[in-house]
């Protein structure tokens, strides 16, 4: 049997975004080319009776946004070759995929009701350049002037929602404004569109999108949430009869804590009313893991007129309500997997699932039994030789009347005496769940033990449980972390407590950064893409003004509060060595957050090394650069073992 390596990265496939049709269920299989060092992906078909698999892509290996058209006589999906974005199209009948058109730039698209045209947003720069052009002073006169993993934003960009015809590939702009916005239904007669655009775009400290419903006849936007005058809301699903629309959103109660509810919208009435206000649950999917590429979640569906159903994330897992709007609400599905993407086709989905063990699979998921069955695992065959650890979920009481969801990941191979790594995700409005994670399962490998919990201020437990550390970081939810660990060293007193690390990375790398100064239990740390000072974060994130407004519930000029609440206000406590690692494109946690850190541990003597990958910005854990990742793991490895006195990682 062989353990998980970073080679494991490339052995190992993810699926996403299948649509069905008949007896075939179409989807996307993702792999990593470690010689080209590139993420590819590809089209196939699976029969969910003979379990036959065709390949339907050719030779793009960036492939994206697969959708089946309302006909189900046409696939389409966009691929990028070089510097274009191509909309392809592919025949059920046969034939090969062919390009309706090519953009520099356009974003996501939907078919019209009688597939006959594709609706698309494209983006049209007023500054084009070429590659003879010289380097430009670069301005901004707006708060919100870039975006991590884009960078700096095209501030006098004009976007354009625009029909291309399937059979002559016409094109006509249908509507054009200076405002982003997303494009996300198309009404059966195309007199109108539902689209996502901020709230006020005038006002720019005024948080959050909406949606908002635009004729195409007059231009005339209509906003469909002005009752609810604060908050963020987003498109769930219309109904057949164009009449119900489903959304999800808050009301901003919380701030960036606020969980997200399901509301219905008449489109005759205006009427806006929350369906899920006695259900304390997030809406949504809050999971997070490194592995799955190019995952949609599981949409908001419509069963009949009046009745539908929706995800919400609870204690780790995917849960599946019907309800109807009436208010009845019932819980269908409830199993310990985490459902990544789904197509609602009949009285079923085809779905693509994880589990702590399974990396990914395709599956057919019965709405009447609730029973899901798995048609097609990409990794069979690999995992019959790779070793993996299973993780043990358990529960603690952190504090009176306070539990805590926790999983414990293993040794591969169990020995007395062995270290262990405390991981802290990032979010915090996210959380450990049911599903795959390959870099824990690599620590595993190498002979750690891996305590992930899930302390206050994440998703899964309840609006109080994920709104506890509003204005409050370091203090619940550090509680809960110590307590934790505490809990696993009794139930497992195989481990030494003389060789116990941490790392967390986001929101865990702040919380990395203030265990360090405010512990010495542990012999070495890994703080990435961290915070360590508020009070500059607030003016160089790409959110930072708004994070710390609603998450730390201060604002300038009360830098006094930002002080309290940094890290870098308690480095001259801490002892342990720490690893900085830092993406050089991070805009989200700008690397600038972890050269503070490394500065200040470097005054107090502290041993400190920082690592920056260039090209990489926030998301470097998941989708980076494939041999950047590699680094990265290989980097966490060596410190751990350069400070417990291990054999080698290689």
């Amino acid at each position: 049997m062989k353990k998980v390596t970073t080679d494991s990265l490339f052995e190992l496939n993810s699926l996403s975004q299948p649509v069905t049709s008949g007896e075939l269920i179409f989807f996307m299989e993702h792999s990593i080319n470690k010689e080209t060092n590139k993420y590819e992906s590809r089209i196939y078909s699976v029969n969910k009776t003979t379990n036959e698999r065709r390949l339907w892509s050719g030779e793009d290996v960036s492939i994206s946004q697969l959708k089946l058209s309302p006909n189900k006589k046409w696939l389409s999906f966009v691929s990028k070759k070089e510097k274009e974005l191509h909309l392809n199209i592919q025949a059920l009948d046969g034939g090969s995929s062919f390009s309706i058109m090519k953009k520099e730039s356009f974003s996501n698209y939907t078919w019209n009701t009688s597939s006959s045209a594709i609706y698309f947003i494209q983006t049209k720069s007023k500054n084009e350049t070429t590659e003879t052009s010289f380097e430009q002073p670069k301005k901004w006169d707006k708060l919100t002037y870039k975006l991590d993993g884009s960078g700096l934003l095209d501030l006098d960009a004009t976007y354009q929602l625009s029909k291309v015809m399937v059979a002559t590939k016409e094109e006509t702009i249908l509507y054009e404004t200076k405002d982003e916005f997303s494009l996300d239904y198309v009404s059966k007669d195309e007199s109108y569109a539902i689209i996502g655009r901020e709230k006020d775009p005038k006002d720019e400290w005024d948080y959050g999108i909406t949606v908002y419903k635009l004729e195409f006849s007059t231009h005339s936007l209509t906003c469909l949430t002005n009752s609810l005058p604060t908050g963020s809301f987003y498109y769930g699903k219309m109904n057949a009869t164009e009449e119900e629309l489903l959304l999800t959103g808050n009301t901003f109660d919380f701030g960036f804590v606020s969980q997200n509810k399901l509301y219905h919208y008449n489109m005759k009435t205006g009427q806006l009313a929350c369906l899920t206000e006695h259900l304390d649950e997030e809406v949504g999917d809050a999971i997070v893991g490194d592995f799955q590429q190019q995952v949609r979640g599981v949409d908001i569906e419509w069963l009949s007129t009046k009745e539908f159903i929706f995800p919400v994330t609870h204690h780790g897992k995917i849960l599946l309500y019907q309800g109807n709007l009436e208010g009845h609400l019932e819980k269908i599905y409830d199993e310990k997997n985490h459902l990544t993407d789904a197509y609602l086709d009949g009285n079923e989905f085809a779905v693509t699932y994880s589990t702590l063990v399974e990396p990914s699979a395709l599956g057919v998921l019965s709405l009447s039994t609730s029973e899901l069955k798995t048609v097609y695992n990409p990794n069979k065959s690999v995992l019959t030789e790779l070793e993996l650890s299973t993780p043990h979920e358990f529960w603690y009481e952190s504090e009176k009347d306070v539990s805590v969801q926790g999983w414990y990941v293993p040794p591969v191979t169990t020995q007395k005496n062995h270290p262990a790594v405390l991981y802290i995700h990032g979010g915090p409005q996210v959380c450990y769940g049911e599903t795959f994670f390959h870099e824990m399962q690599y620590h595993a490998a190498n002979g750690y033990g891996v305590i992930m919990l899930n302390p206050r201020g994440g998703q899964g437990y309840g609006q109080e449980f994920v709104s506890a550390i509003l204005g409050d970081y370091g203090n619940k939810d550090y509680t809960d972390l110590m307590t934790g660990l505490d809990v696993v060293l009794t139930e497992h007193p195989e481990i030494d407590e003389k060789k116990l690390v941490v790392a967390g990375g986001s929101y865990g790398g702040f919380m990395t950064n203030w265990i360090v100064g405010h512990s010495k239990r542990f012999k070495a740390a890994v703080t990435q893409r961290s915070i360590s000072n508020w009070i500059s974060f607030y003016g160089t994130s790409d959110i930072g003004a708004f994070f710390v407004k609603y998450q730390l519930l201060t604002d300038l000029p009360n830098i006094s509060e930002m002080w309290r609440l940094s890290p870098l206000a308690y480095v001259e406590n801490a002892k342990t060595p720490l690893l900085v690692l830092h993406g050089e494109e991070d805009l989200r946690c700008p690397k600038e957050q972890g050269e503070q850190m490394f500065t200040a541990m470097k005054r107090f003597n502290v041993p400190t090394e920082m690592i920056v990958y260039p090209k990489s910005s926030h998301g470097l854990s998941r989708a980076g650069i494939p041999n950047l990742r590699v680094a990265r793991l290989t980097d966490i490895a060596n410190w751990f073992d350069k400070y417990l006195n291990n054999e080698e990682i290689k």
